[in-house]
């Protein structure tokens, strides 16, 4: 039995692999400098990614790593808890993972507003965009989102007079404009993916040019690994922290879920077992978290370049998460060529992305109170931080959905003489109640009425006893008591 026989998808897997491996590595190197920690653990999370999350059952060609949409959260967990705590953090956030998939809980993710999770990702990549914008010039973002888009004008207007910021900030600017354009390339040319020309451009630039840049410090793999200790444990005591795993736990979960049933809309493979998938994600969490390494989350970028470069079983993102490894162990003196504002720049560009503009358009035709939540959820992310920010989609997700479901509608029939017929039909609920009042209590005083509750699906305790307060206001008129037909 030959090679091609037994393993038939072998050479579409393998050429997957390397199109993954090329867009993976600037994104797991731009990731971890945009979070604040060594660029090594992002290399780390893509190789679990690959390698351990890539073997287990789920979604067969989903591709795992370190993604833009945690970079907010996981910035904001090291400075506040300090980076020997992020492993703890994730290692937590992996059991949760675990539990909850074999709980069968994974399917349930679905049921999360795709409007939160819009939202959430707006809110993400606006905070990202504000932060990365001042590495484009060299220069320290403040802590706060608020704080970073504040003072975005001052920082440019500094750049201008200083000859480093200024080849920062086109460098940078440069890195964007090419994977803006690159799709734009002739086919033969966009054989390379655009992260990788990019960044690759933008190395080639300072090289030649001298560029007064700073570029990615670089410790080495096995440096970098910082298993979480004992005292890092004790942390787990703080509410603080809790609810920051929790935050991670929901975001990394809805992130890769919602990304696996988009992968799944663009092959005719296999569909996810989202609770498998849950399981594994869980499991490669665990093992990042045991690292001292980033979160890792199912990422669509380069999940939908597997799909497009023709993989066809999950050996092309395992091997994938094998070249990343070899890149690591062999060339790792590399990564110190890498200018720092060039993968500012492929983070602003992802972070733009991140911004569904395109839907938000779509929306406001069909849907406006969605786009309100989008909308909403986004600012509370850049105002408050992102666990308070997702609280407060969720809740106004609910209460919108309560809104919608709350229709009621009130006939009345006068015929000019005996009794006014009034009928109420729908769900009437407390939401409502101020409505319904109105309606009733403009009906003439002096006149009996008959009220019928007959088509009326649900009735809730606040607007039972309103009608009933109602019913005995009007009766004590002088009139015949309000005829109330049950509901």
């Amino acid at each position: 039995m030959t090679v091609s026989t037994r393993y038939p998808h072998l050479k579409a897997d393998f050429t997957a692999s390397l199109v993954v491996f090329l867009v993976a590595l600037p994104l797991c190197v731009g990731v971890a400098v945009a979070s604040g920690v060594p660029a090594e653990l992002g290399l780390i999370t893509g190789i679990v990614g690959g390698i351990v999350t890539g073997l287990m059952r789920g979604s067969s060609l989903q591709v795992s790593g370190p993604a833009a949409g945690l970079t907010v959260l996981v910035y904001e967990a090291v400075r506040a808890f300090g980076l020997p705590v992020l492993g703890v953090v994730v290692l937590a956030t992996g059991v949760l993972q675990i539990a909850m998939g074999a709980l069968k809980l994974g399917r349930y993710f679905r049921a999360i507003s795709v409007s939160v999770v819009e939202g959430m990702l707006a809110g993400i990549g606006l905070v990202l965009i504000a932060g990365q914008l001042y590495s484009l010039v060299g220069a320290k973002a403040p802590e706060s989102g608020l704080g970073k888009i504040a003072g975005l004008p001052e920082a440019f207007v500094d750049a201008l007079g200083s000859t480093r910021a200024l080849a920062s900030l086109a460098l940078g600017a440069g890195t964007v404009l090419v994977l803006v354009f690159w799709r734009r390339l002739p086919g033969r040319v966009r054989v390379v993916p655009a992260p990788l020309a990019a960044v690759g451009l933008a190395t080639l630039a300072a090289l030649v040019f001298g560029a007064p840049v700073a570029t990615v410090e670089v410790s080495g793999l096995l440096g970098s690994i910082q298993p979480p200790s004992l005292d890092a444990f004790g942390e787990l005591a703080g509410v603080g922290l809790l609810g920051t795993i929790v935050a991670f736990t929901l975001i990394a979960s809805a992130e890769s879920l919602f990304s696996a049933a988009a992968v799944d809309r663009m092959h005719d493979g296999p569909r996810t077992a989202y609770d498998k998938e849950l399981v594994a994600q869980g499991a490669g969490n665990a093992v990042c978290g045991v690292l001292g390494a980033l979160p890792m989350t199912a990422v669509i970028v380069r999940s939908s370049a597997n799909v497009q470069a023709g993989a066809r079983t999950k050996a092309s993102r395992v091997l994938h998460g094998v070249w990343l490894l070899l890149f690591a162990a062999l060339l790792p003196g590399v990564l110190a060529y890498i200018p720092i504002p060039a993968l500012a720049g492929v983070l602003v560009h992802a972070g733009a992305k991140l911004i569904p503009v395109r839907a938000l358009v779509t929306l406001w035709r069909e849907h406006r109170g969605e786009v309100l939540v989008v909308v909403v959820t986004a600012v509370s992310i850049v105002a408050v931080s992102m666990f308070e920010g997702v609280l407060v989609g969720l809740a106004l997700s609910v209460m919108k959905t309560a809104w919608d479901a709350s229709h009621i509608k009130l006939d009345v029939i006068d015929k000019g003489a005996g009794p006014i017929q009034a009928y109420l039909s729908g769900n009437a609920t407390f939401l409502r109640l101020p409505k319904i009042l109105d309606s009733l209590e403009a009906l003439p005083a002096d006149r009996p009425v008959e009220l019928d509750l007959s088509g009326v699906h649900h009735l809730d305790h606040a607007c039972r006893t309103a009608l009933e307060n109602w019913a005995a206001r009007h009766s004590s008129a002088g009139t015949e008591p309000v005829k109330v037909t049950a509901a």
